[in-house]
């Protein structure tokens, strides 16, 4: 894995940033997000306006001109490359039976509102009970199943909004 970091900046510009590159900047935290860079015998005021750190996108003020940025780390990159997505858990917008199995019990109706981790209903498979649970927040669109029913593996069990 690289020590580099990818940085775009708009639609316009691309570069990359050296993990050697960073420590030599010339940068001075001055308050809670902000900061001075000299570079090249410029000044820069930086000040960090919004962040979304697991996505790796920022909104920066450079001299009073705002940026859209985003970055991606050396780990983002090699996840990238090998095929992976990042928080790819967030975009499941249904769940199917992972085995065969008899629904014991369902526990959210169509129109409910659920977080990640909350408990969807209950698949007994090979004499074990298994909970099914949200892999995001969302609302419950469908439920393709009803308490007692057999279902086969991959089957659709609840969809969301």
């Amino acid at each position: 894995m690289n020590d580099s970091y990818s940085v775009k900046v708009g639609d316009d510009f691309d570069f990359t940033l050296s993990k050697d590159t960073i420590s030599s900047l010339d940068l001075i935290q001055t308050g809670d997000g902000a900061y001075h860079l000299l570079k090249d015998g410029r000044s820069y005021h930086v000040k960090v306006l919004d962040q979304h750190f697991n996505n790796g996108t920022y909104t920066v003020s450079i001299n009073g001109t705002e940026f859209e940025c985003s970055i991606q780390t050396p780990l983002d990159e090699l996840i990238k490359k090998m095929g992976f997505a990042v928080n790819a858990g967030k975009n499941i917008d249904s769940i199917s039976a992972p085995m065969p199995g008899l629904i014991l019990d369902i526990l959210v109706e169509v129109g409910q509102e659920v977080n990640e981790e909350d408990q969807l209903l209950i698949l007994e498979a090979m004499k074990m009970e298994n909970i099914i649970t949200a892999p995001r927040k969302g609302v419950v669109k469908s439920v393709g199943v009803s308490k007692g029913d057999a279902v086969e593996k991959k089957q659709l069990l609840i969809e969301f909004e």
